[in-house]
């Protein structure tokens, strides 16, 4: 069996203070010839244990891709379930060392196990009790204050997408699987893409997104509307992007959106020709900063 080092964390957003953790993942399993390697689950411990409602940064598939960039070679994904944890911390370890664990790698403040009683301390008396290398990576700030999921959500809601991507360390990412919409845009000559938004995820700021769009293995710059497209009395929140450079259909697609600015608030327009002038505006505007 491989050897791996694992580095423990949920990794919402994969943002800077993940990437310092994940670096210093990848370092130690070169030290010890060993695989650097992400434990995770799939939904927030909060979802199961206070029955809260996920709000999460990114979808698991793009926690996976995020991780994968940033040097993991695997990704061991939990399911979040009730007994998963109420699993003793100690119990917890000991199932990964039964999965090659030559050493573990998590953030100051991690928590893991039955209420949450392992922590880092606990974590490097395991690993020298069993002679595994462990290291502990202190908390990352930025402004001076602390790099966290929960500020860039803060940022994302109200469409602060410049800060966001700061403390993330990369634009805001989201991929989706284009479904059919109305339709309406190909009437007014703005052909969008429709994805839809998991229950999971977190919903940025209503309004309108400069993006790069990637889909085929080709990138396109997009102007994306989120919200609930007042002018056409929409229903439900949609993701609607419109590649500008793109001639094709993208129905069953899978899309990755990268968002770079927020451009204005969604807005009710008097009139379809209005909201297109505008919409032509705005992807003059995205073309201008992304091109």
């Amino acid at each position: 069996m491989n050897k791996k080092i694992y580095a423990l964390g949920f990794f919402d957003g994969v943002h800077l203070g993940h990437q310092a953790l994940l670096s210093a993942c990848v370092r130690l399993a070169k030290q010890e010839n060993a695989i650097p390697a992400a434990v995770t689950f799939d939904l927030p411990p909060g979802t199961v244990l206070q029955n809260q409602q996920p709000n999460m940064l990114t979808t698991v598939q793009d926690r996976k891709a995020l991780l994968t960039h940033y040097g993991m070679e695997e990704i061991l994904l939990f399911k979040a379930t009730a007994k998963q944890f109420s699993t003793p911390w100690q119990e917890f370890l000991e199932r990964l060392v039964n999965m090659g664990a030559a050493g573990f790698v998590c953030g100051a403040d991690y928590r893991f196990g039955h209420k949450g009683e392992g922590n880092g301390e606990k974590l490097a008396q395991f690993s020298a009790s069993l002679g595994l290398s462990c290291v502990i990576v202190s908390e990352q700030s930025m402004d001076e204050e602390k790099i966290s999921s929960t500020r860039i959500r803060r940022c994302l809601e109200a469409g602060d997408i410049a800060s966001a991507n700061r403390l993330l360390g990369h634009p805001h990412i989201f991929t989706g699987t284009v479904v059919s919409g109305q339709q309406l845009g190909r009437t007014i000559g703005i052909p969008t893409a429709n994805l839809q938004l998991p229950e999971a995820l977190l919903t940025p700021a209503f309004g309108v997104y400069a993006c790069t769009a990637h889909v085929d293995g080709h990138s396109y710059v997009a102007v994306t509307n989120i919200g609930t497209r007042p002018t056409v009395d929409g229903k439900g929140i949609t993701v609607e992007p419109w590649l500008l450079d793109f001639d094709g259909d993208l129905y069953g697609k899978e899309l990755t959106l990268k968002f770079h600015k927020f451009l204005r608030p969604e807005q009710k327009f008097d009139s379809l020709e209005a909201l297109k002038n505008q919409i032509q505006l705005d992807a003059a505007e995205a073309y201008q900063l992304l091109k």
